[in-house]
């Protein structure tokens, strides 16, 4: 088979790598892809945009792709299952409908309350007066999120009052028609990501992401600068209690709504202190950087779990399978992300790192001249694999240690929540 994954990320990357280790799969194709991905044995790019419909479904015609894979949540959001689906392509993603889950945290919203699922309280405004008047009347913390996509940037916890009214106004001036304000909820932030073909869902590992640039959870949302799998406060008990409380029914209400919700489905949680999970938001696709942490883990081939999703007979698939043991994903920025940041800073010893038993996850960055250099804010994630959480760290950051380029930036506490040592 040969498959078309869309995106050009560490979780494009991650997905590629997964898939050419099932011997089904003769060859992958990312769109566009990075310079890592342009290297991957069994793997090439083709400079296409996400956006290109028309030329995605071409080339995948063309070249009898079996399965399109869609990373981001972008093309989801503007219809990419939908128009590859009218040219009879198999696509694993759901359809822009379905990917609404996302796109609108006030659909969501909506979508939640009417299935019963925990999610904090809330109010959904369209104009800046009457949200700046609700937030007077709140108590602080209080969270400000945009109601559009925004790439995981989108969301303020605002500490302050002041802090949240900033934010409204902000929001609304960066062209952002609704906005949602919601109460703020203490805990563990866990991302659980399931596979769905719309009747059965299979949870996958639970992961825990560290979203802030800073070390100690500081500083500005990014989207994402480290994350491990499995995330051990999600125990057997919670893991039911998710899959029974909050997967079930919101694919029992899409399907109230008429939707066929074929691909991921996301649970961004929150663990409250009395150990409830309530959600805090949902997203449409594989989490980045968790699918770097978790897809290292999986047993059973990825190829296996997409198909049966995209066919509809995820219920016949065997219990997924996983290794014994721990993933941890580090990630690498530009020196200024989330801010601006300079890019064609050339990147060397991905080979030393690997040799530390590493998998580099090439993200932003790009093929110039054979040289591989920067090209994003985000890098690469470099993941270790080990008997525990503590091990799989010390092997992806002896692995980073080997890594260069001027103005790298990460994070030295990824796991600090399991590893209070950590250093």
């Amino acid at each position: 088979m040969k498959i078309l994954v869309i995106g050009n990320g560490g979780r494009e990357y991650a997905l590629a790598w997964k898939l050419l280790q099932s011997q089904s799969i003769q060859q992958v194709i990312c769109v566009p892809g990075n310079g890592g991905t342009a290297t991957l044995t069994g793997c090439q790019n083709r400079l296409l945009n996400v956006q290109d419909f028309d030329g995605i479904a071409e080339f995948a015609l063309v070249n009898d792709i079996s399965l399109v894979v869609v990373g981001p949540e972008l093309p989801l959001s503007l219809g990419i299952t939908d128009y590859l689906q009218s040219k009879h392509i198999p696509v694993f993603g759901p359809t822009q409908e379905g990917a609404q889950i996302e796109s609108s945290k006030s659909w969501a919203k909506d979508l939640m309350q009417s299935a019963g699922v925990p999610t904090p309280s809330f109010a959904v405004f369209t104009e800046p007066e009457p949200a700046l008047a609700y937030v007077k009347t709140q108590v602080a913390p209080i969270v400000v999120k945009a109601d559009g996509l925004a790439a995981g940037k989108g969301v303020t916890v605002a500490a302050t009052i002041d802090e949240a009214e900033t934010a409204v106004q902000s929001l609304f001036q960066n062209g952002f028609e609704t906005v949602v304000i919601e109460e703020c909820v203490t805990g563990q932030e866990v991302s659980v990501l399931a596979v769905t073909d719309g009747l059965t869902v299979r949870p996958l590992l639970p992961a825990q992401d560290h979203k802030r640039i800073g070390e100690g959870d500081t500083g500005p949302n990014t989207g994402g600068m480290g994350a491990y799998a499995p995330a051990p406060i999600v125990t057997p008990e919670l893991s039911k209690r998710i899959e029974t409380e909050i997967l079930n029914p919101t694919l029992e209400a899409l399907k109230v709504r008429g939707i066929d919700y074929r691909g991921v489905l996301y649970a961004g949680l929150m663990i409250t202190p009395e150990g409830n999970p309530t959600v805090l938001e949902f997203n449409c696709r594989f989490g980045d950087p968790e699918t770097q942490a978790i897809l290292p883990l999986l047993e059973t081939p990825l190829d296996q779990v997409l198909l049966a999703c995209t066919q509809q007979r995820l219920a016949e698939l065997p219990t997924l399978t996983w290794k014994q043991g721990a993933a941890a994903c580090v990630i690498a920025a530009s020196k200024g992300y989330p801010g601006a940041y300079e890019k064609g800073k050339v990147i060397t010893g991905i080979q030393q790192a690997e040799q530390h038993g590493a998998i580099v996850c090439s993200a932003g960055n790009t093929l110039k001249q054979q040289e591989l250099v920067t090209s994003g804010g985000r890098v690469l994630g470099v993941t270790g694999t080990g008997k525990t959480i503590a091990q799989a760290l010390s092997v992806a950051y002896s692995a980073m240690d080997c890594i260069q380029f001027e103005g790298m930036y990460y994070r030295r506490d990824i796991g600090y929540r399991v590893l209070p040592d950590v250093d």
